[in-house]
Formats: C-alpha cells, sequence, structure tokens
C-alpha cells in the first residue's frame, strides 16, 4: 500500500483509514469492472454470475464507507448532507435543498434560513 507520508510518522489509526481507503478504492474498480461484463455479456448465465458478483462489492464498498464514516472525521457530516436526498446534489452545496431522511423536513422546500 502506498503512502506519501513516511510510515513510522502514521499513527495505527491513520495507517487504518489508508487501508479503508485503499479497500475501498479496490471494490469501486472492481464493481465497474463487473458492471462493464455484465452489461456486454450475451450468455444469461454468466450475466448474472458477474451481476451477483458486482452486487458484492458495492456490498464490500457500503461496508467500508460505514466503517470510514464512523472513524474519519468529516465523512460523517458529508455523508449526512448528501445520501438519501432528493433533488439538484450539487444545489445541496449551497443549501438550497433539504429534504433527506435526516434533515427533519420531507417538503423539500429548501433551506428557508437565507
Amino acid at each position: 500500500m502506498p503512502y506519501t507520508e513516511p510510515y513510522d510518522a502514521l499513527d495505527e489509526k491513520t495507517r487504518d483509514i489508508s487501508r479503508a481507503i485503499t479497500s475501498l478504492k479496490e471494490e469501486i474498480e472492481a464493481i465497474n469492472w463487473y458492471n462493464q461484463r455484465v452489461h456486454t455479456s450475451t450468455d444469461p448465465e454468466l450475466k448474472a454470475i458477474m451481476a451477483h458478483n458486482r452486487d458484492e462489492e458495492i456490498e464490500h464498498a457500503a461496508m467500508t464507507i460505514e466503517w470510514l464514516r464512523r472513524n474519519m472525521e468529516k465523512w460523517d457530516e458529508e455523508l449526512r448532507t448528501y445520501l438519501f436526498t432528493s433533488g439538484s446534489i450539487t444545489d445541496l452545496e449551497d443549501g438550497e435543498e433539504t429534504s433527506s431522511p435526516t434533515s427533519g423536513s420531507s417538503l423539500g422546500i429548501g433551506n428557508l434560513k437565507k
């Protein structure tokens, strides 16, 4: 696993975070490979197997993201802002959309605090 800083200068938590991020990158890459193969295969059984494999990789990626949310600052805040929302994703950054399961609003009328 490549480190940009000296290994001995990193504490164990930082090393674990690096391991998780490296694993997440590998899972995302595998999802992409399987997804391409699913969409180009003409054999229905092979297509189903590769779709199953892709979905397993998605599960692994989700588990790793949850670990990062629990263990690395900022993940929790950002995931709560962007996940399971509706409307424009880029508008969420500007606070224009507030419809999410954790926001307490299901009306999606926007941020009235402006």
